[in-house]
């Protein structure tokens, strides 16, 4: 389980560190550094957790940032966003959670003349008291000591206030999950107030955004994606077990300009989890709506959004099982996770499948458009 979370965020590092065209060789260097408090609640998001909410937690964000300018091929489009790493530390105020230290990597955006910035960060976190069903059964929202966290930021920022000293505030939102790697894992979900101040580490007052005219096409016409993915994961019942499962999607796509394409697919899931989950409903429920003969596997069809940032993407899926022998967690399901392109064809993808907020499983894939 450690190797796969850590692998989560490797690609995450992976992904911001990604090479642009040869343009970026000319573009000036100049980087930021933030140090921000934050203070919140945890949101109740699931009334299995109300013994874990006692306090506010609190903790600090800091971050390296790395402007653009729009030498290379991709950031004017987004109007010029910085990429680069954060390293947090968060009480939750509760002596059964502890307290979890996480690093990040991320993506500043820009809006309203860049005084309103939205920042995504995907990385690894650590947790000081997991879960152990002798010394701290409490702790049903951590199941493992490693996990995947994500953070979102919403800040109004101004930069050289004084000198090279600026400020920024506003909401945070921090999330940590091992996505079902291993059971238990309600997560917990933290809304915050955050406070801080930004240092420009270069002089910028004499860089320009770059504006270029595009003449280049994005548009394509219809490909077809072909896709395996993988992992292991353990169902909701502790102590059940991990297993491996696959997932084998055929997907046609089609781009319909410099960030979007459009997809419409279908898919087999062979959960292997599943077998013992049946198995353990039949016999604790005897009476139950599970009988034990049921078929482990599921046949969804889907349709997505593909975003395209360089050889990263940001893709979304909202599929629906057409086979479902089983119920388990419902009949929907939705996919969210990243692509990194390799060559025209070749690509890799690290991705969340969850039935609402329930997070089912972390997908690591291969595959190939045609």
């Amino acid at each position: 389980m450690k190797k796969v979370v850590y692998l989560i965020f490797l690609y995450s590092c992976f992904c911001i560190a990604q090479e642009t065209t040869s343009k970026k060789e000319q573009s000036p260097k100049a980087a930021t550094i933030d140090i921000n408090y934050f203070s919140g609640n945890i949101v109740r998001h699931n009334d299995d957790i109300l013994h874990l909410i006692t306090g506010h937690p609190e903790g600090f964000i800091i971050s390296y940032n790395q402007k653009t300018f729009g030498y290379d091929n991709w950031s004017q489009f987004y109007n010029y966003p910085d990429y680069g790493l954060s390293l947090s530390y968060q009480n939750l105020k509760n002596k059964h959670l502890g307290e979890n230290v996480a690093l990040y990597a991320h993506y500043n955006f820009y809006f309203l003349k860049r005084n309103l910035m939205l920042r995504v960060g995907q990385g690894l976190a650590y947790t000081s008291n997991p879960y152990d069903k002798v010394k701290n059964f409490r702790n049903i929202a951590f199941g493992s000591r490693l996990m995947s966290s994500t953070y979102l930021m919403l800040n109004y920022k101004k930069e050289n206030l004084f000198k090279r000293f600026g400020i920024q505030a506003g909401l945070s939102f921090i999330h940590y999950s091992n996505a079902n790697i291993k059971a238990p894992n309600t997560s917990i979900n933290t809304l915050a107030f955050n406070i801080g101040v930004n240092y420009n580490l270069d002089d910028t007052s004499l860089l320009a955004y770059q504006e270029n005219e595009v003449t280049e096409s994005f548009a394509e016409p219809v490909k077809f994606n072909f896709v395996v993915r993988a992992g292991v994961n353990e169902s909701d019942a502790i102590g059940s077990g991990q297993y491996g499962f696959t997932v084998l999607s055929a997907y046609a796509d089609k781009r319909l300009g410099r960030k979007s394409t459009i997809q419409a697919g279908a898919e087999v899931f062979f959960s292997n989890f599943l077998k013992e989950w049946i198995r353990y409903r039949s016999i604790a429920f005897p009476n139950g709506e599970v009988k034990g003969d049921e078929d482990f596997k599921r046949v969804g069809v889907f349709v997505g959004h593909e975003l395209f940032i360089n050889k990263l993407s940001v893709i979304t899926q909202l599929g629906y099982y057409v086979y479902y022998p089983v119920d388990f967690e419902g009949q929907t399901y939705i996919r969210v996770g990243m692509k990194r392109y390799f060559g025209k064809k070749w690509f890799a993808a690290l991705t969340l499948k969850s039935h609402a907020a329930k997070a089912e499983a972390v997908e690591l894939g291969i595959g190939i458009r045609l």
